[in-house]
């Protein structure tokens, strides 16, 4: 929004998220997602939070506070199934929620098939994930024929940068010299082959970010976070203006 807007406030751009159904419920902190209308070239520009890709349901509607949530890994989320005919460039993405923490803390229960998985494998977080990022590369790239004009992308997974430690145990990003640990990508296979190996023989393009972002340690928020809680930093969020700007100079590039 900033590169579009110019960093400055415009009038004229429409808050258009309620023809989403983006719009916050009672009691939550904020709504699942934000949609701007520029009147100017009929452009929307939307963002939809779904940290896992997954459908989620709750298992029992008529307890909504205290639930658990079927996380369907082969199902693509609702929002996405209803909407995606709107849309004319898809840009996915997930991977750092993918942790027994943040399952367990939103009550995330792993589906397979409508089921309650039972496979060991997929059990594992990294097996999970895998069938997640799979599942929705195919069933996005099976949507495409259907709309001509969509041009769908997955883009890998953005890099932390936690040294002596993780963000838990003492780790740090000090350093604030830009590209102090390499000036260029070396590599030619993505740094996220799981994602990569999703999209692989699909017409879903990779938008791979992973290797450059893997330069910028020092573009992390670090220690000087607003509310940066004493002894901690934040080496996996960016700075911005910062490095995901850069990723937005490629998607444009693709475009």
């Amino acid at each position: 929004m900033c590169m579009v807007t110019g960093g400055e406030e415009r009038h004229d751009v429409l808050d258009v998220g309620y023809e989403y159904g983006l719009v916050k419920a009672r009691g939550a902190v904020r709504p699942d997602g934000w949609a701007y209308r520029f009147p100017i070239t009929n452009t929307t520009i939307l963002y939809y939070w779904s940290a896992s890709l997954c459908d989620l349901e709750p298992i029992d509607p008529s307890n909504p506070k205290t639930t658990d949530f079927a996380m369907h890994l082969d199902r693509p989320p609702a929002f996405l199934r209803t909407f995606l005919p709107r849309f004319n460039v898809l840009v996915l993405n997930t991977g750092h929620h993918w942790n027994r923490g943040k399952l367990q803390a939103n009550r995330w229960v792993m589906y397979v098939n409508g089921a309650p998985n039972t496979n060991r494998k997929i059990a594992d977080i990294f097996g999970a994930r895998n069938l997640t990022v799979h599942s929705i590369a195919k069933w996005v790239n099976e949507q495409l024929p259907l709309y001509p004009g969509l041009k769908a992308f997955i883009r890998t997974m953005s890099p932390r940068h936690f040294f002596n430690g993780d963000w838990n145990t003492g780790g740090t990003c000090d350093n604030t010299t830009p590209l102090s640990g390499g000036k260029e990508v070396v590599k030619d296979d993505s740094s996220d082959p799981l994602t990569a190996g999703a999209v692989s023989g699909t017409s879903v393009e990779l938008l791979d970010i992973t290797a450059l972002s893997q330069l910028r340690d020092e573009g992390h928020i670090s220690r000087y976070s607003i509310k940066a809680t004493p002894g901690m930093q934040d080496c996996l969020h960016w700075c911005l203006p910062g490095i995901p700007d850069t990723w937005n100079e490629v998607l444009f590039a693709r475009l």
